[in-house]
This record gives C-alpha cells, sequence and structure tokens, in this order.
C-alpha cells in the first residue's frame, strides 16, 4: 500500500533538518525541483552504510511522515543480512515503513561487478518505488563519490558523458531518481552520525583494493587532497562544464538527426562534417539503442560512411552486443541475437 501524502515541511521541521550536515543542500535541491510542491512520498535509499543512513535521517527530519525507507539485498556477501537488520531497525525508530528488495546481483561473463550491482539496485529501486506510489528515489551521494566518478573517466579517457559525472537528478526504468549530497564531503556526513552515536555500517568490500573506485578512493583521493585541497569543488565544477557541453551537442545532433531521418540516411551522414557525423550517431546509438560505440568503433564506422558510395557497399561494425550495418540507403542497429 502506498504511503499517504503529508503536508509540506514546517518552518519547525526545516530547522531540525537543519541541524544536519548537508541540510541546505537538502533543501536548496528540494527547491530545484519542487519537491514540496509534489507532496508525493518520498523513497530513500539505504544501504545501511553512513551516508544513506545521515541521507535517511535528514530527509527524515525535513519530511517527517513523508518518507520510506528502501534496501536493496544484493546477496553477495555474509555481512548482507546485517546491512539489511540495520536498515530495518533505525526505520522502526523512525516509524518509516521499509521495503526491501532482494536481487541476484551476480555479473555475467565480461561484466564487472560493480555495473552488475548497480544495475541490479537501480531496476529494484525503480520497481519498488513505483509499487509504493513514489514521487523520488533519494541516493545519497556524495562530493566525494562525484570527485571519484571524475577521477575514474579520467582513468579510462572517457568523453563528455562519462566527464559529466553523475547528474543530480534523472529517470531510469520510469522512476525519477534525485542525488541531493552531490556537493556535500563524506567526512561530514560520517562525522555527525557519530557525533549522535548513530549506528551504521561498513560495507567490507569498500577496503578490497581489486575494484577501481576503492584504489582510487585510497590511494588517489589522498595525493589529490594534498597537492590540492579544494580538489572535491574544482572537479565538480569540471562536471557541470561538461554536462552544460554534452547537453548542447545532444541539441546539435538532434538538429542533425532531423535532416539525415532515423534511421540515419546514409548520404545525409555524408553531407555533415565529421565530427558532426560523429555526434550524430553516437547521439542515435545511445538514445535509440542504449548501446556507446568505442573510439575505434565509431572511427570504423565513419571510415565506411565515408566510403559508402556504391550501391554494393556493405557496412557492418560491432557495437555493444550487436552490429550497425548497411539497410538499403539508412544505417540499422541489429542487437546479437
Amino acid at each position: 500500500m502506498a504511503a499517504s501524502p503529508t503536508p509540506r515541511p514546517t518552518s519547525k521541521t526545516v530547522a531540525e533538518a537543519n541541524g544536519w550536515p548537508g541540510a541546505d543542500e537538502l533543501g536548496d535541491w528540494a527547491a530545484r525541483h519542487a519537491i514540496d510542491q509534489d507532496l508525493a512520498p518520498i523513497g530513500i535509499a539505504c544501504s545501511g552504510g553512513a551516508d544513506s543512513v545521515a541521507l535517511l535521517l535528514a530527509a527524515h527530519a525535513r519530511w517527517p511522515g513523508r518518507c520510506v525507507a528502501l534496501h536493496v539485498h544484493h546477496g553477495l556477501q555474509e555481512a548482507a543480512d546485517g546491512f539489511e537488520a540495520c536498515v530495518r531497525e533505525l526505520a522502526a525508530s523512525l516509524g518509516m515503513p521499509v521495503h526491501v528488495a532482494r536481487v541476484d546481483a551476480r555479473h555475467a561473463p565480461g561484466q564487472s561487478p560493480e555495473d552488475a550491482a548497480r544495475l541490479a539496485r537501480y531496476s529494484a529501486l525503480a520497481e519498488l518505488a513505483k509499487r509504493q506510489g513514489l514521487g523520488w528515489v533519494l541516493l545519497a551521494q556524495h562530493g566525494d563519490d562525484q570527485a571519484e566518478t571524475v577521477l575514474l573517466a579520467l582513468s579510462r579517457g572517457a568523453g563528455l558523458p562519462g566527464l559529466a559525472a553523475m547528474p543530480e537528478a534523472f529517470e531510469r526504468h520510469g522512476q525519477r531518481f534525485g542525488r541531493p549530497w552531490l556537493g556535500v564531503p563524506a567526512h561530514s556526513l560520517r562525522e555527525a552520525l557519530i557525533a549522535r552515536d548513530q549506528r551504521f555500517v561498513d560495507d567490507p568490500s569498500n577496503g578490497d583494493e581489486r575494484y577501481t573506485r576503492n584504489r582510487i578512493r585510497s590511494q588517489l583521493m589522498p595525493a589529490w587532497a594534498h597537492a590540492f585541497p579544494g580538489y572535491r569543488a574544482a572537479l565538480a565544477r569540471s562536471a557541470s562544464h561538461a554536462a552544460q557541453a554534452q547537453r548542447l551537442l545532444d541539441e546539435l545532433a538532434s538538429i542533425d538527426l532531423l535532416a539525415t531521418g532515423e534511421p540515419p540516411r546514409i548520404a545525409a551522414l555524408q553531407g555533415l562534417a565529421r565530427d558532426r557525423q560523429a555526434n550524430a550517431l553516437r547521439h542515435w546509438l545511445r538514445r535509440v539503442h542504449g548501446v556507446a560505440p568505442s573510439t575505434a568503433q565509431l572511427d570504423e564506422l565513419l571510415d565506411q560512411v565515408h566510403a559508402c558510395r556504391t550501391r554494393g557497399h556493405a557496412i557492418r561494425i560491432k557495437v555493444a552486443d550487436g552490429f550497425v550495418q548497411r539497410d538499403g540507403e539508412c544505417l540499422a542497429y541489429t542487437p546479437s541475437v
């Protein structure tokens, strides 16, 4: 049964929420996305870790009676039952409903464990939220997570979509998600919980340096902090600039695809400069088919488009789990069966 909408926060509840680090950021984010005018119940994704416990408490203080705790049990480690128990205990102490999804987050061959867990988590959270009629699901990613994401993108040679890092609001599986704390440092959240003697759990996998993010967190970020004390805010600004530039490129791609058609006509693509061809094709593949070509794949595709001047010229380029190929006068994407 869906949680009942409650009135917008009073000055008293807002004052209580302001006792938490990140309260100003939470309020500013809520204002930007008209959360207090919506009045739908709000889901808080809570793993039991320090960041999500802090968000659950801050959101409950701001919107008492309106929040719902959501927990995803990945089943990947023995400590998982303890995470769920911590969330249930906290939600019960607040008189807050809690809903748990159990997922199989094991990764497929060739897939990273982090990606598999993330995909399973978002799908499960969206399903829980839709069942409960929630307007938003809030996530506790913070400024350190955003900095890690930018550094990870740089280490992989990512383009603008990767350098733009995590958006503060997005939609996935038909559900709205929000990240109100992308400008809040992690240490302030943990310190606030410790000062209040508030229980939370530490994920043992966070110390496993087989995972790239953990190596960035333990080795690279301390060096950046020593050399550039304000690096978190600087990387966040860079991510914001990249996101703005990507939005402009998406607008240009939409204009060009109006001219080439969808699926794009090869002759019309050939009338564009190579960089605009690349931008339009990348946008088409991502938006329509949900796939992203590698740099090498896209370069090969552009070479084939340029060379395609005769009726019998074939195009077939591997992209993700399928192929971009010629279909008459147009390009088409066909997933592997």
